[in-house]
């Protein structure tokens, strides 16, 4: 994972203070923006912790009611946010993930070590035929991450081969004896993951020399052909997507980058998910709002050899990263999940959406019982957090076409040595014409005006979701699992134009009508 450096000094201590303004959005709906695609909202599932086994696999033998060992309550809550994708099988894991002992009879799979996460035991039970049988059950596409760092380039295209190959050879035989007929549809395939940290601490022109060895040999369909994906950088590093961009001419067409949200910014020591202070709140939208910046950089480098914006940027590993919860393997990395996640999601959708043009693909980290999970289990029960209730708020901006607009006279919010704007907010037009607005107030404390006006159109109501509470660490537990949801809202227009009020520490979604 990535070593990030601070963005900004430590907070001092000092009250927060907000300048009084009401912020202005003006939609110019007779323009187009970007394409949203629907894999900006992807996911992510990493043999890591309790994220795949029991968060998503229980076997088929399980008194938890399953399909194919996948449970079902998980399968039904995922299935509601339409997810686009899932990236499996790491991560870190993935660069130490041999194929061939996920497949064949579970009990035949060899047993190994979790080196990575945890040092537990691995027993392959979720292989090759399981990922995409979840994935064919949610609907989904499929994320492949090949294993760059302990593999070979003999092994990785043969994995392609059993996936995709569709003849009579050795490998397509042995993928029908063990269950599938037909091919695997692979829609995406990375070659290594974070080949600068835990991927095999590379340079970037190590890894551009390697990753045109290793797509040289990768071969499929020429009708299931994935998408290739190269490992790129991190953070403020801007020098993997100019060397890949400039270095890679062909069998490319995304470089990966990775960034996590630290209250901190300090890996020994990240901050805590809950009974945070507020300097916490105020350093984590600091952190999360650095990600336009990062993606703005790499923008910048890639346009330089690639204009026409034919290789995408994509954001493959994101999310909040705070201690691990007492009591926990630390190699677990199990945290809770509060209303600053869901702010923190909101805002990373908005500076996605700001970047559809080459950001074509995000997966935050990661789908159940991992970093900022969409889902926690404990055993057989099960709960959605806030972060969940974020991205099935933003379902409609799934393949929507981005509206510009633009906002003025947003107040600050600050606190300390760190100063941040007060509102954030995004519109799109989903496919069937209808028009919805995000807004984000990470104010904490006091609730924030927005006065909104669509050029040349009337404004008669918005209707729509409201996702906040009392206190800044509000979250779900199993025992209280409905203590924060969305609530209805709506709201009137005048003359045209809309006045809201976004309470303290909110995230709102509505469709302008």
């Amino acid at each position: 994972m990535p070593l990030l450096k601070p963005l900004a000094v430590l907070l001092g201590l000092g009250l927060s203070t907000t300048t009084f303004a009401a912020s202005q959005i003006q939609l110019d709906t007779s323009t187009q923006g970007a394409l949203i695609n629907k894999n900006i909202y992807g996911q992510f599932a990493e043999h890591l912790g309790r994220g795949i086994y029991e968060g998503l696999w229980v076997g088929a033998e399980s008194s938890i009611a399953n399909t194919k060992g996948w449970r079902n309550d998980v399968l039904s809550a995922l299935k509601a946010l339409h997810v686009p994708l899932v990236r499996w099988p790491g991560g870190c894991f993935a660069d130490e993930y041999h194929w061939r002992d996920g497949i064949g009879p579970r009990a035949n799979r060899p047993v190994k070590v979790n080196t990575n996460w945890g040092g537990v035991e691995e027993d392959n039970a979720v292989g090759t035929h399981e990922f995409f049988e979840l994935v064919e059950l949610l609907g989904a596409e499929a994320y492949v991450n090949g294993n760059l760092g302990t593999g070979s380039p003999q092994e990785m295209a043969e994995w392609l081969e059993y996936m995709t190959a569709e003849g009579k050879s050795t490998l397509a035989e042995l993928r029908r004896k063990n269950g599938r007929e037909q091919p695997f549809k692979v829609d995406y395939f990375a070659v290594g993951n974070e080949s600068w940290g835990c991927g095999g601490n590379m340079t970037p022109d190590f890894y551009t020399h390697l990753y045109k060895q290793y797509t040289t040999f990768l071969k499929t369909p020429a009708h299931n052909t994935p998408k290739w994906i190269a490992s790129g950088s991190h953070s403020e590093d801007t020098s993997w997507a100019a060397y890949l961009t400039t270095h890679v001419k062909q069998k490319m067409d995304a470089v990966s980058f990775h960034y996590y949200t630290l209250p901190t910014g300090k890996w020994e020591k990240k901050g805590a998910a809950l009974q945070f202070p507020e300097a916490e709140w105020a350093s984590t939208m600091q952190r999360t709002l650095a990600m336009d910046g990062f993606i703005r950089n790499n923008k910048a480098v890639m346009d330089k050899q690639d204009p026409e914006k034919k290789v995408g940027f994509y954001v493959d590993e994101w999310g909040t990263w705070y201690d691990v919860e007492k009591g926990e393997n630390p190699g677990f990395l199990y945290q809770q999940n509060s209303l600053r996640d869901a702010v923190v999601a909101a805002l990373n959708f908005h500076i996605f959406h700001q970047h559809a043009d080459r950001v074509h693909m995000t997966n935050i980290a990661q789908m159940v019982n991992v970093l900022q999970a969409m889902i926690l289990t404990d055993k057989e029960k099960m709960l959605l957090t806030p972060t969940y209730h974020a991205y099935k708020m933003y379902v409609p901006f799934q393949d929507a076409t981005s509206v510009p607009l633009k906002l003025t006279g947003v107040p600050q919010y600050q606190v300390g040595d760190i100063s941040v704007p007060a509102v954030s907010a995004t519109a799109a037009r989903t496919k069937n014409g209808e028009l919805y607005l995000g807004l984000v107030n990470l104010n904490p404390n006091q609730s924030e005006t927005t006065e909104i006006n669509l050029a040349g159109i009337v404004i008669a109501s918005v209707s729509g979701q409201l996702l906040t509470a009392a206190q800044m660490d509000a979250h779900n537990t199993f025992e209280k699992p409905h203590a924060i949801e969305p609530k209805p809202f709506s709201a009137k227009g005048n003359n045209g134009r809309l006045t809201l009020q976004l309470p303290a520490k909110s995230v709102l979604v509505v469709k302008v009508q």
